[in-house]
């Protein structure tokens, strides 16, 4: 039996314009001390938002459930799950959606929505102060210097050479100073217009704190046709003014690499006895001012006989080979031993599950994204080494990332 949704009430008194409903949305689950998340699918313009009514009820252990009968919230997983970056799945209690301002779908009779409605239906005039956004207890991870990285994918390519990994995905922070007035909703904003191809999302929860990014990488969907998809997405380059995507040419590293991705998800199929997938590509992608190599595999779950397809490959593929390497634990292990830092929630994943209806989940790697801090954001990127890897080479890919999600601090 599905779990639906909460029924759907009106916007108490008069509906405001849009940055206003999200505006006082996040007011509220602020001033309460409760876990919020605020998206924009990529080739859309509405924003949604999932509000849970207690922060206790976020906690989880597993991946959520993709199927039509799993509770329906907002996932938001770490790229290892621990005490300190525990994996969160957001229930619904509170589901709005932009493409019907005057909705909203809540229990009415329970106390803390009871409270929403009374919040809403309220004056608000406009508050100088910034939200109060759930910052993450843990301390700032250490930023690696150039030298540092260097070392850091010298060690890899050594590794791979030696044949501990065959594959591995280095990574590193940086950290950037907040500019005066800094506003993440109006960061949300500016990070939908300028990447309409991503997942946009900014999402708040106590411990986990406050993050902000537009990821081009899908983990796990199913559409409202019952599609399953996941992609291999590896190589980058700059995309050149004036050039098309097309005309990209790739070298004999980004194209490896990116090979590799696509025969791990293959794997994956193979190991759940599949053989009914449609697979497209590689093809060059475009990603802000980046360009990436893209292969597509999609299963029609209304044609073959595994309604948990979903489900399991979302635990076969996190942590993908394009975020850890292959194979994946030996990749695992090297990354602990030598990347220096806690990733958190960077290479994670997260999205909506049965949102905005049962059976539609979209999840998505947390790449390009940053964490709040009082004055400063914490940002994240990271590269595939293979045998051919050159130092500077991914350094400089490293500073090309970072530069897609710190536009929005210029």
């Amino acid at each position: 039996m599905s779990q639906p949704l909460p029924r759907i009430v009106a916007w108490p008194g008069t509906v405001p314009a849009l940055p206003e409903q999200l505006q006082q949305l996040l007011t509220f689950a602020l001033q309460q001390q409760l876990p919020v998340a605020v998206w924009r699918l990529p080739g859309t313009e509405h924003a949604q938002l999932c509000l849970s009514l207690s922060a206790d009820s976020a906690l989880t252990g597993l991946p959520p459930a993709l199927t039509p009968e799993a509770p329906a919230g907002f996932a938001f997983f770490p790229f290892r799950d621990s005490d300190h970056n525990p994996a969160l799945f957001l229930p619904a209690d509170i589901y709005w959606h932009a493409v019907a301002p005057d909705q909203l779908h809540l229990d009415s009779t329970d106390s803390r929505a009871s409270q929403l409605l009374a919040f809403l239906a309220t004056e608000h005039a406009n508050d100088p102060d910034p939200l109060p956004w759930h910052l993450s207890t843990q301390p700032v991870p250490h930023t690696t210097s150039q030298d540092e990285y260097f070392r850091l994918v010298e060690t890899g390519v050594a590794a791979i050479k030696s044949g501990q990994v065959v594959k591995v995905v280095s990574s590193r922070a940086a950290r950037r100073p907040l500019p005066e007035g800094f506003d993440a909703l109006r960061a949300f904003g500016a990070l939908c217009s300028r990447y309409p191809r991503a997942f946009v999302s900014l999402v708040s929860a106590p411990g986990a704190g406050t993050w902000l990014g537009a990821s081009p990488e899908v983990l796990a969907e199913i559409d409202e046709n019952g599609v399953f998809r996941t992609m291999a997405l590896a190589g980058t380059q700059p995309l050149a003014p004036g050039a098309l995507p097309q005309h990209a040419i790739w070298r004999q590293k980004e194209i490896e690499e990116q090979a590799l991705v696509a025969r791990y998800i293959v794997s994956c199929f193979k190991q759940l006895r599949l053989r009914e997938y449609d697979e497209t590509g590689p093809r060059t992608v475009v990603a802000g001012q980046l360009l990436h190599l893209r292969t597509d595999f999609a299963v029609n779950l209304r044609q073959v006989p595994f309604p948990t397809l979903g489900t399991d490959m979302l635990r076969l593929l996190h942590p993908t080979s394009a975020v850890g390497g292959m194979p994946r634990q030996a990749a695992l292990n090297f990354l602990l031993a030598h990347e220096g830092y806690d990733r958190a929630y960077y290479s994670g994943f997260l999205g909506p599950v049965n949102l905005p209806q049962a059976g539609v989940s979209r999840l998505f790697v947390n790449l390009r994204c940053l964490q709040l801090h009082p004055h400063e954001a914490v940002l994240y990127a990271g590269t595939g080494l293979t045998v051919d890897s050159d130092p500077e080479r991914e350094w400089q890919e490293t500073e090309m990332k970072l530069s897609t999600i710190g536009a929005i601090l210029r």
